[in-house]
């Protein structure tokens, strides 16, 4: 136990410096201050569970281990643990000047960080002999700390509302069928469009990132906890997310597919259109290659093949006609930019040398790229979703908006000038491409009334995540073992600290098609 209390402080120290003094040590730093103990408790487990999933499921991609020679007590060494595969040399410098991290060091002088490294310090009796070289990428070599992990994980009980299994709200609408494979309208009408193909994030990604090596998934529970059996696809919500609910009232299906199902699609869903949306992704070229997931240029690419596809499943004689359907009146989505803006440079700082303003315009050049790429390949009727107040999601209010948690006006300084510069572009495109029905959808002022009066909605908590604590926890750090689930989610505006839950998105699909997705119907 004495060597327990010894390592905490020092995995807080580490963990401060992986995700750059911005994420639990301040949840920490605020639970403290706030004398809430079981929070801070709670933020310390979340954290030995993100080092579980990070370093334990994924040893051979992800982290370098070296022994280091300096050691830290007796019969003790210390586990050098660098990363550096998934380009986190931007979390490498911690806010040294942060209270928290200060008092957790001095509770602890022996506690060390290094510049280009996070140091974890495992107490053992074993000592390696002089001159021995250091293994690399060696599981075996973690179980130390999976220890360590499962000490602090499990070192007492977790009030919880309700299970993950068995939480959520009863009333919550449970969808039908599964992640792709043959879902069609509950009432079959004539559809309004041929197909509806989706770019994006997470706020539109049914599962795509499922099977690819990143840890930014929710093929787990709690997620899809209000789905058909509780069963998880993927999808980054408690059940349905926005574009399902525009597919469904397009007529078009139930369920929007990813393109990647784990599950060979039918011809149904082919002809019908698919989701190359990838959680974490974004506009900025930096943002999907820190997280691993799918850039925008590579959703096109399997736009392109999927097109391929859909000549094959329409037959002979048909193929060409089926490609030119989707391509003349089916409806294109595109929906990013939050994790550029969130991660990549307020979280991540991986563009400080940009301000504001001229990050906003990075993005606005990126995004209209990928616009007049899409239109270019065929697609005539686009709809653009912009940016949310990224600021108010109870996650950046956790790291930027101070002890009362407030908006982050940097965030959505940074939202609003993005805004702006696409509406202008997109007019531009209009211009340049006659016959191209091309609509910026406009959500920051819908989802910001939302977020300030959540009554008017018929929510009572806009400012937690309905997940854990609601503070920080998003893909793995929301997750059955450590997580346990609101007792009402009906009651609540977002599932975890990033995503809302099924009920506010089909509050807000309701908004965008009524007013925008039925212009380009016209």
């Amino acid at each position: 136990m004495h060597d327990l209390l010894v390592l905490a402080p020092r995995c807080l120290i580490g963990l401060a410096t992986l995700l750059d003094s911005t994420a639990y040590i301040h949840a920490l730093g605020v639970a403290v201050l706030r004398a809430q103990a079981a929070q801070a408790i709670y933020a310390v487990r979340c954290g030995a569970a993100f080092f579980f999933f990070f370093f334990f499921f994924f040893p051979n991609n992800i982290y370098r281990i070296d022994r280091s020679s300096r050691s830290v007590g007796p019969h003790s060494s210390a586990l050098l643990l660098h990363f550096t595969s998934l380009h986190f040399t931007s979390f490498s410098s911690p806010l040294l000047s942060s209270p928290v991290v200060a008092a957790v060091s001095s509770i602890h002088r022996g506690a060390r960080r290094d510049h280009l490294s996070i140091l974890l310090y495992i107490h053992r009796s074993i000592d390696r002999p002089a001159g021995e070289q250091p293994k690399q990428r060696r599981q075996e070599e973690m179980w130390p700390v999976v220890l360590v992990v499962v000490l602090i994980l499990f070192g007492g009980p977790v009030t919880s509302a309700s299970s993950a299994a068995g939480g959520g709200n009863n009333n919550a609408t449970r969808a039908a069928g599964n992640n792709g494979g043959g879902n069609k309208p509950q009432h079959q009408k004539k559809p309004l469009a041929p197909a509806l193909i989706v770019f994006g994030d997470s706020i539109v990604d049914p599962g795509n990132n499922n099977d690819i090596r990143t840890i930014v998934k929710a093929n787990f529970p709690p997620y899809g906890n209000d789905f058909q059996n509780h069963r998880p696809t993927g999808r980054f919500c408690n059940g349905r997310i926005p574009t399902d609910f525009i597919a469904s009232r397009l007529g078009i299906k139930d369920l929007l597919p990813p393109y990647l199902s784990a599950q060979p699609l039918d011809k149904h869903d082919l002809l019908t259109g698919v989701s190359f949306a990838s959680g974490g992704t974004g506009f900025d070229p930096l943002t999907p290659q820190l997280a691993s997931v799918i850039s925008l240029p590579d959703q096109l690419t399997m736009f392109h093949d999927y097109l391929a596809k859909v000549r094959d499943a329409a037959g002979v004689g048909d193929g060409d006609a089926r490609v030119s359907d989707i391509l003349s009146r089916g409806v294109f989505a595109i929906c990013a930019g939050s994790d550029d803006v969130a991660n990549t440079y307020f979280t991540m700082r991986a563009r400080s040398n940009y301000d504001h303003a001229s990050y906003a315009d990075l993005l606005v050049h990126h995004a209209t790229a990928f616009v007049e790429n899409l239109i270019r390949a065929g697609a005539r009727r686009v709809a653009f979703i912009g940016i949310p107040p990224i600021g108010c999601v109870p996650s950046q209010r956790t790291m930027s908006g101070g002890l009362d948690r407030g908006c982050s006006q940097g965030h959505n300084e940074v939202a609003v000038a993005y805004n702006a510069g696409m509406v202008q572009q997109l007019a531009a495109l209009r211009a340049k491409y006659p016959g191209t029905r091309l609509v910026f959808m406009d959500i920051y002022g819908f989802l910001y009334d939302m977020m300030m009066h959540p009554q008017s909605y018929g929510f009572t908590q806009s400012t937690r995540g309905c997940c854990g604590t609601g503070l920080l926890e998003v893909s793995v750090l929301c997750n059955a073992v450590t997580s346990a689930v609101c007792q009402d989610v009906g009651d609540y505006l977002f599932w975890d600290s990033y995503h809302p839950t099924e009920k506010a998105y089909k509050v807000l699909a309701d908004f965008v098609f009524d007013n925008y997705v039925k212009l380009i119907l016209v």
